[in-house]
Order: C-alpha cells, then structure tokens, then sequence
C-alpha cells in the first residue's frame, strides 16, 4: 500500500487543527452564555415622606392634588412674552445646543460598546513586483482577509455595554435636567427685568410728586410763609430719588441682556421687543404640588445620579472581569500567486488559512487589577451617596420653595394696605403743610416712606412670582422628550 502523499497528510492535520479549534470555539461561545461578574444593579430604596410639610401653611396656594402636566408650566402664568421667549430659549441656547452634543456623543458610545460583542474583519491586497536590471525575477500577488473575536467569557463587554446605556440615559436626563433649570432661569430674568421697569416707573412717579413739593416750597418761600431750610430739605429729597433711577436702569439693562444670551443672542438683542412695560406674572390662586415621591419621578436630575449609580455599579463589574483569564480568536484566508491569472490563483497551493486561539491569563501584577477594583468600589459608593444627596437635595428645594411663596403672599397682603396708608398720609400732610398746620418735616417723611412701601411691594411681588418659578423648577418642571430628540442645527440625526 503506498503511504499517503504529503498534501494528503497537510489535509488531514488542517481537518484535525480546524475540528479542535471549532470544538474550543464552541466550548467558549457556551461560556459566554454565562453570567457577567460582578454585582448585579438594583435601584437603591429611598425614603420619603407621604406629604409636604410647608403646603397647608397658612397663606400658601400649594395643594397636594395630584401634580398637573408641568411640561410648559409657564403658560399657566398667562404671559404671551414669557412663553415666547423660553420657548425660544429651548431651541436656541448654547447649553441646550452643548446638551445635545453630548447626548449624540453618549449615543455614539452606546454604539460602540455594542460593537465590541462582534468579531473584526480587516481585508488586505498587495502586488510585488522585483527586477534586477532589465530582467523581471519574480511578481507576486496576493490578498486575503483577516479576522479576530475575543468572546466575552466572564461578561467584561456586557458590563461595558451595560455601563454605556446607563451613561446615555443619565446624559439624556441630564439634558432634561438643563431644560428645566433653562426654563427657570429666564423667568427669573424675565420677572425681575419686569419689575426693574416697573419700580423705574414708582420713581419717576415719586420724583414728579417730590418736584411739586419742591416748587411748592419755593413759592411759599418767596411769600415769606416758610424758610429756605424747607426749601434745601424738598430738594434734597427730590435729587435722592432721581439718583434712584440711573441705578434701576443699570439693573434693567443687566436682565435683559442676560436674557438675550440665555437666548442665543446678542446683548441688545431683545431690546426692542422687551422695551415696552409689563406687569411682572401673578401667581395662580392655586398650584398643585402632588406628593414626594411625584417629584422624585419627575426630576431629571434625581434620574441622571441614579443611573450614574447603575454606570458605575457596571463598572464594577467590569473591573472584576479583569481577573479571569480572557480568550481571543484569530483567522486569516489568503491566496497567493506569482502571475495574476485566474488559473494561478484557483489553485489549492495559492490558498493559505490559519486559525488561532489564544488564551491569556493574570499571574502576577503586583496588585494592579485588586486596587483598580478597589478603586471602582470606592467611585460606586461615591455615586451611591451623590444619589442620595440629590434626593434629599430635591426635598429640600421643594420645601423651601413652598416657604418662600407662602411667606411672599402674606407680605404682599400686608404691604398692599401699607401703601394705601402711606399715600393717604402723604396726601393729608402736604394738605395740612399747605395750610401751615403740620411741618414740613412730616411732608418729607410721608414722601419717603410712600416711595420705599411702593418700591417693597413690586419687589415682593416678583419675589412671589420668582418663588413659584423655583418651585416648578423644584418640582422638576420644563422638560419633555421632544426636545431632547430635537436635532442639533448642523447634524442630522
């Protein structure tokens, strides 16, 4: 019998070779069906209280209804400009477009975590051509193709994934998170700059009032009723008042500019369309709050430290992984020729492959891979407490948010009367100056205090309404998903 040929023997060993690799392949494709290392996530336990506290103070419009739909909770404020201009403000800021950006980065990511699951094939083609003198020696022509795969046995790219997806859907809350304190910024601009045009308003009209006492001073002066102190004493008052105004304007023109930039314009961008005098917003009689663990549900912020916590927790895992062996499989599929013909690259001995399979595993490092997982626990903790002080974080802001906007209405209450009393003793005085039975002195004290009463209540009347603000904003008000899924200008989805 004759003994088999050489080629016959080199099929064989490859047949063998390739029945081994495949049944280590398929040894460590089941491996990688099992369980990922590390500890698996669960949301951590918080605990709240059923109610607010501060909603049934005295004074308060809180209810504990269930929470209304606070999406676009400044339409309830019935202002046309408000809404305009946040809404604007939601589409062109430069923090929203920036929030974007980083979304379509974290989506990207997500994606290639997953591509790590899938195997790597790379394809190649090279021509070498030698001459020595004028005789050609050899050409040589060959391609092939390349692959790679490194299953994840003990679940290191399944926690990457798993760290991936919860980064995207914590940056996607983040970006939820920037509408809300987006929306809340420009009503607290848009209130205070109403009420700097109206308090500039209480000004002019007190240094009208002042300049009459001013020329009537002078002219009971030049009678001879009075003396030139009273006269010096009604200027004074009046130029104290006029220096008022240059400092109201200042403050006018600083909220609106921040206003225009919160917008993605220039500062003088809004000048026009906000020159016109408004009321500041009145506060609705009554606001619905819902219940704590509502606000929680609704928060964007709260949501992004919880899936930090779940990023982190992955993390963890992954750094585990690091201490078992990994495997990695490799391939190549080649045809090699010396003429570049059909015939010359069909042949069997212009076909060349290779499978490999390579194990590696952790013998000594000196404590590398136990202090990286050191490391990552300690970063997981740390997330675990960032996570419950947001919680306690957003309690807190509700809650003082609810005291400023109780607080503010009794204030108001009071002022309002204040200033009728003020104006009343003001007029009764410059009456009874005029017919000389009071002195000058009270005339002067009434005019002041009828501008100072005036100037507090418009300031505490924005103080309500910029509490309201916080509270929507506490309550995890001004966001919804359309926005996030908006396209940043310049890309597409």
């Amino acid at each position: 019998m004759k003994p088999a040929s050489t080629k016959a023997r080199g099929a064989r060993q490859t047949g063998g070779v390739t029945a081994v690799s495949g049944g280590l392949l398929l040894a460590v494709v089941a491996l990688c069906s099992c369980a990922a290392v590390g500890p698996k996530y669960v949301k951590p336990k918080v605990s709240v209280p059923d109610a607010w506290t501060r909603a049934t103070t005295s004074g308060s419009p809180a209810t504990q209804d269930h929470s209304e739909d606070l999406s676009h909770w400044w339409r309830q404020l019935g202002d046309p400009v408000l809404s305009s201009l946040i809404e604007r403000s939601l589409a062109a800021s430069p923090d929203m477009r920036s929030a974007r950006a980083k979304l379509r980065e974290a989506r990207a990511r997500r994606r290639l975590a997953g591509a790590e699951h899938f195997p790597t094939v790379t394809g190649s083609t090279s021509i070498s051509l030698s001459k020595t003198g004028n005789i050609a020696t050899s050409d040589l022509y060959s391609a092939g193709f390349d692959a790679s795969w490194e299953p994840d046995v003990f679940g290191a790219t399944r926690r990457g994934v798993e760290a991936a997806q919860a980064d995207l859907e914590a940056t996607g809350a983040s970006l939820h998170d920037t509408q809300v304190s987006l929306a809340a910024e420009v009503a607290v601009n848009y209130v205070e700059l109403r009420a700097y045009q109206v308090r500039l308003k209480i000004a002019k009209e007190n240094l009208a009032s002042q300049t009459e006492t001013l020329e009537l001073t002078s002219w009971r002066a030049q009678a001879g009723l009075t003396s030139s102190l009273d006269v010096e004493q009604a200027r004074a008052n009046r130029e104290q008042t006029h220096a008022q105004i240059p400092s109201l304007e200042t403050g006018l023109a600083e909220a609106e500019h921040r206003l225009a930039v919160l917008l993605g314009l220039t500062p003088a961008g809004l000048h026009n369309e906000l020159a016109t005098e408004a009321p500041i917003p009145s506060v609705p009689q009554q606001v619905a709050v819902g219940i704590p663990a509502d606000t929680l549900r609704q928060r964007p912020d709260v949501r992004a430290a919880e899936r930090n916590l779940a990023a982190e927790t992955a993390r963890l895992g992954k750094a585990m992984a690091a201490r078992y062996p990994s495997f990695s499989l490799s391939g190549s599929l080649g045809l090699s020729a010396s003429a570049l013909s059909l015939g010359a690259l069909a042949s069997s001995d212009a076909v060349s492959r290779s499978l490999l399979t390579t194990l590696t595993a952790p013998i000594f490092d000196r404590g590398r891979i136990r202090q990286q997982i050191e490391i990552q626990d300690a970063v997981q903790e740390q997330a675990l407490v960032s996570y419950e002080t947001v919680v306690l974080t957003a309690l807190k802001d509700v809650e003082d948010a609810l005291v400023s906007l109780a607080n503010s209405r009794l204030r108001q209450e009071a002022l309002t009367q204040a200033v009728e009393a003020a104006r009343n003793a003001a007029l009764l005085a410059r009456q009874r100056y005029t017919v000389g039975i009071t002195d000058f002195q009270t005339v002067l004290d009434t005019e002041r205090t009828v501008l100072t009463v005036e100037d507090s209540l418009v300031s505490t009347e924005a103080d309500g309404t910029t509490a309201l603000v916080q509270l929507y904003k506490a309550l995890g008000g001004g966001w919804s998903p359309d926005v996030a899924s908006a396209p940043q200008k310049g890309h597409s989805k």
